[in-house]
Order: structure tokens, then sequence, then C-alpha cells
């Protein structure tokens, strides 16, 4: 699908999806739970889609319920296996979801046996050998099937031990980190997790914060280099609520940013679980207008004419050497949205400590490297930064700047859903006459589910590009 995009004002009230981090979490330790469990505000993406695909295989299984529109419904339940969990009944298609990947091949690997995991084109060409090694430590007999490669599909023998201590350095991705915590709940004794270089940490905080909930002690150090988890646990059944996305979040944020828009992010999770919502201090420190209720849960956006000055213009100028620095290895995946505004913003902007994203959907450094040039921005591609330098479309007086020249263009997806996003929401921002249109724009499903439609519901100007 091609989706056109032009210029918009955006206003009233919009809610985002339940985060897919929280999503996955809850449906795997639903279905290793003993009793009946229900989610409420899961998100009906692609990859939680796929979770929920792959519940069976392992003994649990789940009722999605359905909308009116024929949708999955707000709450869904699963009926965990609880005792009669077992090893993967068949090959495990993760489909796009690399957390599916990393967070079910260590559950699956406590159990005696082989299991199998592939996905699809994207997911057979991310890395698997950080999972192969760690679960080697632990006594499993893991390997790719071709022999020399480093990616899916991924052929694990089990049973693992907690006997063995787990060094890694943890730059690859999290997620695996996260799918030993979990697969430690079914251990005997204390899993002990050496990182030499942690990343993406607050994602290491929420996997805490779940395996807490259903009753396992699990100790941290303050630098993330030393994880503790003592099993085995019986997990009760339990009902939750999933919160809201702030990789959702970003999107529409952006959007009002750089347009003339005054809109309302409604159900905004203010838990501390999720890294992402440090973007809001980071847009706040170039001079964004936006206001966090967090007793309301709101997130009020303002942007150029209907920012609280009149001008809403972004700019580094009153940071230290007038350029923003903004460390991502907390919450890598904010890349595209922060990429996206800093073209609309006047200064230097070093994204940086970003290497993981070169292993997401695509190279994310590269891909947006190519994809901006073509809509007449410069910036600059390190193998582990990325700069932008941008120019704000209006002076500091309010009046058109004219060394703005972003323009439209035809650009590639690469079916990553956070690019598709971030240029579709560029488009909003540009001259009456420019457009940009997005190749494979149906990715957004994968983790914005009716982005488009949502979008359009507070003024956004998409519009589905159909082949003559």
């Amino acid at each position: 699908m091609k989706i056109s995009t032009e210029k918009s004002e955006l206003s009233g009230e919009i809610s985002v999806p339940g985060s897919k981090s929280h999503t996955i979490r809850a449906l795997l330790l639903a279905a290793m739970s003993d009793g009946v469990c229900k989610i409420s505000n899961p998100l009906p993406s692609e990859d939680c889609l796929s979770t929920y695909a792959a519940l069976p295989l392992i003994g649990a299984s789940a009722n999605l319920g359905e909308s009116s529109d024929g949708s999955p419904s707000k709450t869904w339940t699963v009926y965990g296996a609880g005792e009669k969990l077992h090893l993967p009944s068949d090959v495990v298609n993760v489909g796009n979801s690399g957390s599916l990947l990393y967070f079910l091949s260590p559950i699956a690997a406590t159990f005696s046996g082989w299991s199998i995991f592939t996905g699809d084109e994207s997911i057979r060409k991310r890395p698997v050998h950080h999972v192969v090694d760690a679960l080697n430590q632990l006594g499993a007999k893991a390997c790719t099937s071709v022999p020399g490669s480093s990616t899916c599909p991924l052929l694990i023998q089990g049973p693992i031990s907690a006997k063995n201590k787990i060094t890694t350095d943890g730059t690859v991705s999290s997620q695996y980190i996260s799918g030993l915590m979990m697969a430690a709940l079914r251990l005997n004794g204390t899993l002990q997790i050496e990182l030499t270089d942690p990343k993406e940490t607050p994602y290491l905080t929420m996997t805490q914060k779940w395996l807490e909930s259903v009753g396992a002690k699990v100790q941290i150090s303050p630098d993330f280099k030393h994880i503790e988890v003592q099993g085995p646990v019986n997990i009760k059944a339990f009902d939750t609520t999933i919160p809201s996305d702030w990789e959702a979040v970003a999107f529409p944020l952006v959007a009002a940013l750089i347009t003339n828009s005054d809109i309302t992010i409604k159900d905004i999770d203010g838990s501390g679980t999720q890294g992402d919502e440090a973007i809001v201090q980071v847009l706040k420190s170039l001079g964004a207008d936006i206001e966090w209720n967090k007793e309301a849960k709101t997130l009020r956006v303002r942007g150029l004419k209907k920012s609280s000055d009149g001008i809403g213009r972004l700019s580094t100028e009153n940071l230290p050497g007038k350029e923003l620095h903004v460390n991502l290895s907390g919450y890598p995946d904010a890349i595209c949205a922060v990429a996206a505004i800093a073209c609309f913003t006047e200064g230097k902007v070093f994204i940086e400590d970003i290497s993981v994203c070169r292993r997401k959907e695509t190279d994310r450094i590269k891909v947006l490297h190519e994809e901006l040039a073509k809509l007449g921005a410069v910036t600059e591609e390190g193998k582990d930064y990325f700069v932008i330098h941008g120019h704000s479309p209006i002076k500091a007086d309010g009046s058109a700047n004219p060394e703005f020249s972003l323009h439209g263009a035809n650009v590639e997806s690469y079916k990553d859903h956070r690019v598709a996003m971030a240029m579709a929401c560029m488009g909003l921002a540009l001259g009456q006459k420019e457009k940009i249109i997005v190749n494979d724009a149906e990715c957004c499903a994968v983790s914005f589910p009716d982005f488009f439609k949502v979008m359009g519901g507070i003024g956004a100007k998409f519009y589905e590009e159909h082949a003559e």
C-alpha cells in the first residue's frame, strides 16, 4: 500500500494503542501461569498476534474475543498451561516479532528436546548468535541451521540449567536478556547474568517489574551489569491492564509539533516502565510546547502558530554548544521519531549510542540517511551515531525561513513500521504543493494498527495511492 501525505493541521483528542512490549510480556507470562488471565487494552498488532498464535504450541490457549467491527476485543483471555507447559510442539514462526523470538527461545530451552524458531524475511536477517552463545553457556545445544550463519532458523536442544553464570555483552539487544529472565522462572536455583555493556536498560526494568508482579525475586545492580532471578516460580493467574505505548505516542506527538496543531493524547503511561517517555524532555529542550498532566494521564501538544508563544519554533540555540546530543541507548526505537523532528529543528542534532538500530527491522541508521536525503535533509551516518543538520521552517520572529528546504518525494519504508510512520508524519508539515509518498505503508500495523485512520480522525491528510 502506498500512502501519500499532505500539509495538515491537527486538532482534537487521540488515544494510542497499548504497549507492544507490555502486551507480549503479559501474554507469555499468562501462558506460563496456572489459571485464567484477563489482559485489558492489549495491542492487537501483528507482533502481538504472532505471540497469541504461538501460545498453543507450548500448551496454553487464548481467546481474543471480537469487537463490533470484527477486530479483537479490548480484553483478551489467556488459559495458562501451568504445570502442563511443554516444549513447542511445532516450529515456532515468530513472523516479524523480534520480541517473541528473543523472549520465547530461552523459555523453550528450559525443556528437554529440540525446538526450532524462524520468522519472516526480516527476522531471518536479524542476528541470533548472542542467543546461541548465552544458551550454550547454560548447558543447551544451540545453533543456527545454516553453518556459519548468525541468523534464523534457530535450533535449540534443552534443558538449560541455572548452575552456570552467563556472561554476555548485552549490546545486540536487551530482548534476549529479558527472555533469559523469564526462563529463570522455570529453573531450579538463581540465574545469574553478567552484562559487560548493557543497553536498552529501561526494558530490563520493565521485565523486572513484570516478574516481581507474578511473585519472582529479581535483583538488578544500579549499573545493570549484574542480574539475578530466583526460580522456580509457580505463577498464579492474574488480571492486568496494558498501558499505552510510548513508542506509538511519539508519532502524533512529533506530527503536532511540526504543524499548526493543538491535540491531546490520552491515556498516557506515567509508570516509568517505558524508557521512551524520555522523548518528552528531549523535545521540551528544543522549545516544544508539551504539557504532561500525569494525574489526568494526558499530553497536550501545540505546534507552530497554535503554540503558547504563537510561533512554536524548535531550536537547539539554548543548549550547550547550540547542539542537541541525545543518547538513545535506553530507548533506541525512538530514532525515527527524533530524526524526523530534527529535520524541522534549527541546529545540529546528534543521536548517539545507537549501534543496535542497525539490527532492527532494518538498518535504521542507513535507511534514515538514504530516505531523508530524498526529502532534502542533510545528515551524517556513523557506526553508532546519526547527525541531522536541521532547519526550522520559521525564523525566531515567526517569518518564513529561506534556509528550510525540505520537499516531497517518493520514499521507501523497507517494511519498517517506524520508518513508515516517521516519513508519513513529516509529509504533514511540508508546503502546500509538496507531498511524501510512503511505499509499503501497511507495515505500520506491526505496532500501530489503523495508524492512518486514527491520525485521520484528528485531521491528518493521508491518502491511499491506487495504481493506475
